[in-house]
Parts: structure tokens; C-alpha cells; sequence
């Protein structure tokens, strides 16, 4: 009779049979789920239950249990931290078994054993990363708007910048021209000296030239209303005698 010698052997031994659901039980509490085979998930449902009600215990003894099966103490560590919040509503039934058909290399029947979260749980995960990502979008959108801010800034400066760096040039090159024409005008002087000189002559000249250009013109005149009088036919004189 096999009474009260609960568990599968599984065809190995004890210390084969405690590593390996040592290492599933572990990976289930890592990972929220693993695949494997109906009898040993049937079977590993034990070990994950026994665990989940240790870390709903909480003292230092169950951690130490739950340390002497589990082999990561970060595991550990995170079960006993949030065993009360997912796991305190409920008395037991805490992983779920669903069959997944059968393996292809040997046709042995898989399933997929996972933790069950409360609907509040999920919920409150789900509220969460809503809250993150509004907090986040509205950090980004603040950092967006300094950063448009600054870089508007940063524009300004820069036209600023460029419009005083136009009239410094502006204002040198004016000045540089105005310097150019006081050099040209003070090495010019003597030349228009000589110009104005040269004109006042020629001017002179020309007035000579102007003016006997009128007496030449005016005698030859004079010339010509001689000629054509001495041309001009005497008058007929009328024989007034002979008329009376």
C-alpha cells in the first residue's frame, strides 16, 4: 500500500526526479510559464503551489524553505515580495494547465503550465504603464518644447549676429570708400589746376575766334547790300514837262 507517498517517479531516482523539478520550479517563478509534459506539469503544480503559500507566509523560516528548494535567491527575493499583493485573495489555484497537443518527436502530450494573475493585478500593471507613458510623453513633450525653445533662440542670436556682422562690413566699406575718394580728390588737385586753366584759354580762344567769326560775317553784309544796289535799275522818270 502506498499510503500517504504522494508524487510521480517518473521512472528516475529521488535526487534526479528533486533536481529537475528543483529547475522547473524555478524557471516557472523566472518566467510566468513554461512547456512541458502533462504528467510532470501535473506534478509541478505541487511543488509551485507549496512554494506560493511559504512566500504567502512571509516569515524568515518559510524564506529559507522556499531558499532551500529554488535556486536563484533573486527569485526568491521577488516571490516573497509580491506573493501577498497577486496572491493574497486566493486560496489556492495558482497556475493553470492547458494542453498544447502532442510533441512531434516522440507524439508525448505537451501543455503549458503559467501563474495566475488576479484580474486586479492586471489591471493596476495595465494602469501603470498607461501612468508611464503619459509621464513619459509628457516628459518628452517638455523636453520637445525646451529644445524648440532653445534652438528658436539660438536663431535669433544667430540673425542678430549676422545683421550687425552686415552693417559692421557695410559701414567699413563705406568708410574705405570715402577714404579712397579724398586720396583721389587731394592727388587731383593739381592736374584739375591745370585743366581749369586749359579750358579758361581755350574758352578765350574760342570767344576771339566767336567774335571775329561776327565782324567778318557782318561786313560781308554790308558787301552784298552795296552790290545789289549799285545792280538795282534806275527809276523811270516820268516826263512831267511833256505831260503839262
Amino acid at each position: 500500500m502506498r499510503h500517504r507517498k504522494a508524487g510521480l517517479k517518473l521512472n528516475r531516482t529521488s535526487s534526479h526526479r528533486d533536481a529537475m523539478f528543483r529547475n522547473m520550479v524555478t524557471s516557472l517563478f523566472k518566467h510566468q510559464r513554461i512547456r512541458t509534459t502533462d504528467v510532470k506539469a501535473k506534478e509541478l503544480r505541487r511543488w509551485a503551489d507549496n512554494l506560493i503559500t511559504l512566500a504567502k507566509r512571509g516569515d524568515l523560516h518559510a524564506r529559507r524553505q522556499a531558499l532551500s528548494i529554488v535556486r536563484e535567491k533573486e527569485v526568491v527575493h521577488k516571490l516573497f515580495a509580491e506573493a501577498a499583493e497577486q496572491y493574497g485573495d486566493r486560496s489556492g489555484g495558482y497556475t493553470r494547465i492547458t494542453k498544447l497537443g502532442r510533441r512531434p518527436g516522440d507524439a508525448a502530450p505537451i501543455s503549458l503550465i503559467e501563474l495566475i494573475l488576479s484580474v486586479d493585478d492586471k489591471k493596476k500593471k495595465i494602469k501603470k504603464k498607461k501612468k508611464a507613458k503619459v509621464t513619459i510623453d509628457k516628459k518628452s513633450a517638455g523636453k520637445k518644447k525646451d529644445i524648440k525653445e532653445e534652438e528658436s533662440i539660438e536663431k535669433k542670436k544667430a540673425l542678430e549676429e549676422d545683421i550687425e556682422k552686415k552693417k559692421a562690413d557695410e559701414e567699413e566699406k563705406a568708410a574705405v570708400e570715402e577714404e579712397k575718394d579724398e586720396t583721389t580728390i587731394e592727388q587731383a588737385k593739381p592736374d584739375d589746376k591745370a585743366e581749369l586753366l586749359e579750358s579758361d584759354t581755350i574758352s578765350e580762344d574760342a570767344d576771339e575766334k566767336a567774335g571775329d567769326e561776327t565782324l567778318e560775317s557782318a561786313e560781308s553784309k554790308e558787301t552784298e547790300e552795296v552790290e545789289t544796289e549799285v545792280k538795282k535799275p534806275p527809276k523811270k522818270i516820268k516826263d512831267t514837262e511833256s505831260e503839262a
